[in-house]
């Protein structure tokens, strides 16, 4: 009995050394790691989605994570700590968008480099920034657009 005992401690051994091989592998694979580099702020409306972990994408390639966020109390303004891949140097002019991977999917911050010779210091701010669309409250906006010229319609001879 305990040679069947040795040979089942083995195999288990082995199915776990495996599966911990596999996660190693799908997490490097899948990104999900924080990109380090150099820190940049933003501050934004709202940052709807938005989380520490969260991609920084430039033309839709990861090149950043969200370190951080916070709420400014003076200005009442979100701000975003983003660590950016060292290798990209972004543009003083950049601007910085809470962008959408879809119809319901997750959200992540977009980067649209400007023409400026001039780039974003360490530490530094990108200055233009765009807040999330709340699909919601546009598409309440649209049926009741709606139907007050239906009603304005009715009223028409």
């Amino acid at each position: 009995m305990t040679g069947r005992n040795m040979i089942e401690t083995v195999m288990g051994a082995v199915v776990l050394v495996v599966a911990a091989m596999f996660l190693v592998f799908a997490y490097n694979l899948s990104g999900l790691k924080a990109v380090s580099g150099y820190e940049v702020v933003a501050r934004f409306d709202r940052v709807d989605g938005i989380t520490a972990g969260t991609d920084v994408r430039l033309s839709g390639i990861k090149i950043g994570t969200v370190i951080d966020q916070r709420l400014d109390t003076e200005r009442y303004l979100a701000v975003v700590r983003m660590s950016i891949d060292p290798k990209v140097k972004l543009p003083s002019d950049t601007v910085a968008e809470v962008a959408s991977e879809g119809l319901l999917g997750g959200r992540y911050v977009a980067l649209i480099p400007g023409g400026e010779q001039e780039t974003i210091k360490p530490g530094g701010e990108i200055l233009f920034t765009q807040s999330p669309v709340d699909l919601v409250q546009m598409l309440g906006k649209f049926m009741f657009s709606g139907a007050d010229q239906s009603k304005d319609a009715a009223k028409k001879p």
